[in-house]
């Protein structure tokens, strides 16, 4: 009974809210044309209905891509009317303010401020309120657009005591393909391509291959199997690929789809690092890719991941770079435990798949959760960095935080 009630009372309180802004419209658009206004009300309870509509058959739609967008319309929908109603709020808390200082001031004698009419509505307060909620909406909605926009990233990383032969090495790092989620190939593949023109001669990839199950990969073997490097290609688990967010039949079947992921990536030509490293030669001279399974400091999310084991047999005196999904591993234990490591890859965080971003500003709502969140983070010796992702979940676009393929050069 506990989800019938909740869905209740949560549409009980959207409607509310639609009552709400549409009391504070109508007294915004009183100078407007009928015209003008009828517009405004039609296209108003419209997203209203779509936004309400869409929570009550959710359950009942089975089409994930289109969950996916019904699911962000609605989201989006409702985030625009709540940031509308804060600016409502707070020209509301104004007006009543001002209408008590004049009742008080009235019963005293003092005639200033006349509340016999009200206090009337701010209209700047207000249409600033409409003005920025309306473009975050439409912002979201110009995001679809975006998912398969890749950007490369250029990044020179110096190492303390990187071999000579090293110097100049190229390395793709990619994170979060979320293949599940992905749905137009022919746009995926231009983002193959890109990775495949940089010539890098090593690619790493840091987690979440998937959504939930290995066989949603089935459809994009012969895509992702097209990335190649001199060096190889090495992997890890990111929180998604262990199948946590879905109920299975059994333990068996979880467990079993963990190792057809493993296959999926041994199939895919890509070394899965399991808590264990591997060495890359050139020139007779090595540095250490280290591979660890899920490790994340924040609570809801396991700590598969075993350093002391991944660790086993590394020389502290070579180049080490860490792969680990989670880039809340590097603060809670590379670097408290682990001072050897040089250089470790995450991603995770998509960034959010929302943000701003130029080159002397970098800003998500996701950095409020996750101190580093994209790009590169440096401590004493040591740097993270933090792919934005490649793939996407959830929300079906990317806005201002782009999909990213990032190409290292080590120096």
């Amino acid at each position: 009974m506990r989800s019938p009630i909740f869905l209740l009372f949560f549409i009980s309180i959207l409607i509310l809210i639609d009552f709400y802004i549409f009391h504070v419209l109508k007294t915004l658009t009183q100078g407007a044309s009928s015209q003008a206004k009828s517009i405004i009300f039609v296209v108003y309870w419209a997203l209203c209905v779509i936004s309400l509509s869409s929570f009550l058959l959710f359950p009942f739609i089975n089409n994930p891509y289109f969950r996916q967008y019904i699911f962000s319309v609605s989201i989006g929908w409702v985030l625009t009317q709540i940031t509308m109603v804060l600016f409502f709020l707070i020209d509301d808390a104004r007006r009543g303010t001002f209408w008590t200082i004049g009742k008080i001031t009235s019963a005293t004698g003092a005639q200033f401020l006349n509340t016999e009419k009200g206090i009337p509505r701010s209209t700047f307060l207000s249409w600033l309120g409409v003005g920025l909620s309306s473009s975050l909406f439409f912002s979201l909605l110009y995001g679809f657009g975006n998912k398969y926009n890749y950007q490369l990233i250029r990044q020179k990383i110096t190492l303390k005591n990187l071999p000579k032969a090293f110097k100049g090495f190229k390395i793709i790092h990619i994170s979060d393909i979320h293949s599940g989620s992905l749905k137009e190939k022919e746009a995926v593949l231009k983002g193959i391509h890109l990775i495949n023109q940089q010539n890098a001669d090593l690619v790493l990839f840091t987690g979440d291959l998937v959504n939930d199950r290995a066989t949603e990969m089935h459809d994009w073997m012969d895509v992702f199997s097209q990335i190649k490097a001199p060096h190889g290609v090495f992997s890890t688990f990111g929180n998604h690929d262990y199948g946590d967010y879905v109920q299975w039949d059994s333990v068996e079947a979880k467990q079993q789809n963990l190792r057809d992921l493993a296959l999926v990536h041994e199939q895919l030509g890509w070394r899965l690092l399991m808590n264990e490293n591997v060495a890359i030669t050139k020139n007779n001279e090595t540095i250490r890719i280290v591979g660890i399974e899920n490790w994340g400091a924040k609570a809801r999310f396991p700590k598969y991941g075993k350093m002391e084991k991944a660790m086993q047999g590394v020389d502290p005196n070579e180049t080490i770079i860490l792969l680990s999904h989670d880039p809340s591993h590097w603060e809670a234990q590379v670097q408290v435990q682990y001072p050897q490591v040089d250089l470790m890859l995450s991603g995770h965080t998509h960034g959010m798949q929302f943000g701003l971003e130029n080159p002397y500003f970098k800003w998500s709502p996701v950095q409020w959760v996750y101190k580093q969140w994209a790009g590169v983070y440096k401590k004493a010796d040591q740097q993270l960095y933090v792919n934005r992702g490649f793939g996407f979940l959830g929300y079906p676009g990317r806005v201002g935080i782009m999909p990213e393929i990032t190409l290292i050069e080590l120096a």
